[in-house]
């Protein structure tokens, strides 16, 4: 059963929301245009991406309706904005580099991983399940995105910290509502550190330790 929250927090959750669809929306966008897909093809690619991670966390959560459902104006922004996408990169000539889809990314996955978390602290899940929401929210969308365009997932793949920073951006929500700050402040708290990490490992080109299995015989 959801806890009541004050509507000032509820507008704020679907404004981060509605942030976060538009960041993964774009990234969407790019990597149908690297595809050379359809116009079918890029609002499919850009719908998943925006939707995907809130719909399984829905689904896990038990909400009705989905949240796109229930804010069906959200569809109608998607087909504008992949309609001027389409547009302005046609009219410019401009060809999206995966680089330029990861900026976007990184941005929608810490937006993502807020409102996830949030969401799931206000139907009263415990701390380990509201992170792991926020995760879900945050990475899900971008794995459908690139299982589509016939990608192994960027978040299996880049060997940067991704799921990661995901993670750390919803403990510091946690933490920062366990230690007495205002809600509002810890949902852009976490945000901030979820992104800011993945923009850092980008910018340094960091990498997580990775397995060796030796030579092969």
């Amino acid at each position: 059963m959801s806890l009541p929250s004050p509507p000032a927090m509820t507008h704020l959750i679907a404004a981060v929301e509605v942030a976060a669809m538009i960041a993964f929306a774009f990234s969407g966008v790019f990597e149908a245009a690297r595809k050379r897909l359809d116009a079918v093809g890029v609002c499919v690619v850009a719908g998943l991406a925006a939707f995907g991670g809130g719909t399984l966390r829905d689904v896990l959560l038990d909400r009705r309706p989905f949240f796109w459902v229930e804010h069906a104006v959200w569809l109608w922004g998607l087909l504008a904005l992949c309609a001027a996408a389409m547009l302005f990169m046609r009219a410019r000539h401009f060809a999206p580099t995966s680089r330029a889809m990861q900026w976007p990314d990184a941005l929608g996955l810490g937006l993502f991983t807020a409102s996830g978390t949030q969401i799931a602290l206000n139907t009263g899940s415990p701390a380990l399940v509201a992170v792991l929401m926020g995760v879900i929210t945050a990475t899900f969308g971008g794995v459908l995105r690139d299982v589509v365009c016939n990608e192994i997932p960027t978040v299996f793949r880049d060997h940067r910290p991704y799921a990661v920073c995901a993670f750390a951006g919803a403990w510091a929500l946690v933490g920062m509502q366990w230690l007495g700050a205002a809600d509002w402040l810890a949902l852009l708290a976490g945000a901030a550190v979820a992104s800011l990490l993945r923009m850092v490992a980008l910018w340094t080109d960091y990498s997580l330790p990775q397995w060796s299995a030796g030579d092969e015989t």
